[in-house]
């Protein structure tokens, strides 16, 4: 059985869905100003706009990933906190 540590709420959720939103968003972006960098001729504007858009396609992966996974099992409130630390020095 797994203790709670005592500084995490009870309920904390991550906003997983709101995230997917902004990297769908986030990516549309950076694959038109990839695009459009690149009919112009600003080389140095694309490829940063594709580096961009490969951190966004990363991230995206992940929030997918842990969006599959469900939720996880999180200690109730009858789970005590860790003891703290023993602060002796030997």
């Amino acid at each position: 059985m797994s203790m709670r540590t005592g500084s995490e709420p009870a309920t904390a959720r991550s906003a997983l869905r709101m995230r997917f939103w902004l990297s769908v968003w986030g990516l549309a972006w950076a694959t038109f100003g990839t695009v459009i960098f690149a009919l112009v001729g600003r080389p140095g504007w694309a490829a940063a706009c594709g580096v961009l858009w490969l951190v966004i396609s990363a991230d995206l992966m992940m929030i997918v990933r842990h969006i599959r996974q469900g939720p996880h099992w999180q200690p109730g409130r009858d789970v005590p906190p860790y003891p703290p630390p023993d602060r002796r020095r030997w």
